[in-house]
């Protein structure tokens, strides 16, 4: 019984009641869980683990693999359904909650406790556990990375072999987001630099640069060999235009930092947002402080180091003009370790059980209300709506005209049913980004049976005259569900 007395056992517990326990409560939501996991399936079912593809004709290259692997391992294993897809993110939540208790224990002796708390119970943090996202991916390797340069740094034994796995991290994390996943560079190299001594075990040396480049590149080098104009796309894109344009309509006006990232912050560290506030409040006569005298910094390291690990990513966040609340995600771990050390400044231990307990009830019932809360982009209803009228029969193909492809039914029709969305004209699109998979002529001379159709309902009239005008006959499948027309395509 005293085992489960321990801090470590009974947050050990709570992470995992909170990491896994409803993580298969709801289906896959449309679009980006969709697409996640559509491109993963696609792997499993070609052998391709390569080319990440919408299907089998389209690829699909807006981020690296790493995450649609880690999604594919899942359901190798336990099968195409909702909680295998999103596996990936719970583990790479619960990575974080040990992580941080692991640089806590080295930074601070006697913060571990409430740091890994802090990060298990924080709302974003909890809640982007049960999403299918790169984002957590990527902050599980980015935080691995930082997490050997906290070991190197503050007293671990070998730390030669702990800036091997910064490396590792770094590399890890660039194959799942490419260059957004080393920003956190940015604070090491800073640290650094401010310190004195710390050229004994350099991040830069020759030995991790080579690592990272054995691990990170030889897929980079293989798909652009293979699809010219790749590297472009990827610099011009996926890099240049996401930072100095708002070309994907992400908050890019100089105030949509101030929409996104305050509320993320605020409400993403709940319930543990005044602490971080009162290590705010003081920031300023901290940062004076270790402008003007070296000592203090070599003092107050733990402390500069995460604030450089908060402030500098940051910055750069609110300077790039796309912005999203979960490209903050990685800054959560250093926001768990500066809370715990604010409070153990304060003198404060961990929280009361009853208040802990029922904070834990309020996320557990914010997650069972998500799994109930009626929405058109749960693809599990569609799948349920799709057999309902076609009589439980397996249906080869879905295909969605000029409306939000339901890449979700991958998952929940089964892995021979194929995804696609087609258009009426042809548009100006990217090879490497496709607004569409085809133009409706083309899809009809590819014409398969036991295809179901989905357009919204105002447009169905031209549609189906279009169709029809092409030689097919037109089977509307019942009435219009959620606004859109289900209907097959016959041949004469």
């Amino acid at each position: 019984m005293d085992l489960f007395r321990k801090p470590a056992t009974w947050i050990a517990i709570l992470a995992l009641f909170l990491g896994l326990a409803l993580l298969g409560h709801r289906g896959i939501w449309d679009p980006d869980e969709g697409r996640y996991t559509n491109v993963a399936l696609n792997m499993l079912d070609s052998g391709d683990w390569l080319n990440p593809r919408r299907n089998e004709e389209v690829g699909h290259w807006t981020k690296p693999p790493m995450t649609y692997w880690t999604i594919a391992a899942g359901v190798a294993v336990f099968g195409a359904n909702p909680w295998a897809a999103r596996l990936p993110s719970a583990l790479s939540y619960l990575l974080c909650v040990w992580l941080v208790w692991r640089m806590a224990k080295r930074m601070s002796p006697g913060a571990e406790a409430p740091a890994a708390l802090a990060y298990a119970t924080m709302l974003l943090p909890v809640g982007t556990a049960h999403l299918i996202t790169a984002d957590y991916v990527l902050t599980a390797f980015s935080t691995l990375a930082m997490h050997g340069f906290v070991q190197a740094r503050f007293g671990a034994e070998r730390p030669r072999l702990w800036i091997a796995t910064v490396w590792i991290g770094f590399a890890l994390a660039f194959l799942t987001k490419g260059p957004p996943a080393l920003l956190p560079m940015l604070a090491l190299v800073a640290f650094d630099i401010a310190l004195r001594g710390r050229g004994q075990h350099r991040v830069f040396g020759l030995t991790g640069v080579v690592l990272f480049a054995l691990l990170a590149l030889p897929w980079y080098v293989a798909v652009i060999l293979d699809h010219p104009g790749l590297f472009e796309y990827y610099i011009g894109d996926e890099v240049v235009n996401r930072v100095t344009t708002n070309e994907f309509g992400r908050h890019g006006e100089w105030y949509g930092w101030l929409q996104v990232y305050v509320p993320t912050l605020l409400i993403g560290t709940l319930p543990w947002t005044p602490a971080l506030l009162r290590w705010a409040r003081r920031l300023p006569s901290d940062l004076r402080r270790w402008w003007r005298d070296r000592a203090q910094r070599d003092a107050d390291a733990p402390w500069l180091m995460l604030a450089l690990w908060v402030l500098l990513p940051l910055i750069v966040f609110c300077l790039a003009r796309s912005r999203m609340p979960l490209y903050l995600l990685p800054l959560f771990a250093p926001l768990a370790l500066l809370i715990a050390l604010q409070r153990q400044r304060e003198g404060k231990g961990l929280p009361k059980w009853p208040w802990l307990a029922a904070w834990a009830v309020f996320v557990v019932g914010l997650q069972v209300a998500v799994g109930f809360w009626p929405t058109h982009k749960d693809a599990s209803k569609w799948a349920d709506e799709i057999r309902r009228r076609t009589g439980g029969r397996p249906v080869p193909e879905v295909v969605f005209v000029e409306d939000m492809t339901r890449y979700g039914l991958h998952v929940h029709m089964g892995t021979g049913t194929h995804i696609e969305k087609i258009a009426l004209e042809p548009l100006p699109q990217s090879p490497f980004d496709r607004i569409y998979d085809e133009l409706l002529e083309q899809e009809l001379e590819e014409h398969e049976d036991g295809a179901v159709w989905v357009a919204k309902a105002a447009k169905f009239p031209e549609i189906q005259a279009r169709i029809e005008r092409q030689g097919f006959h037109v089977q509307p499948l019942g009435a219009p569900y959620e606004g859109r027309m289900l209907f097959r395509v016959v041949r004469p």
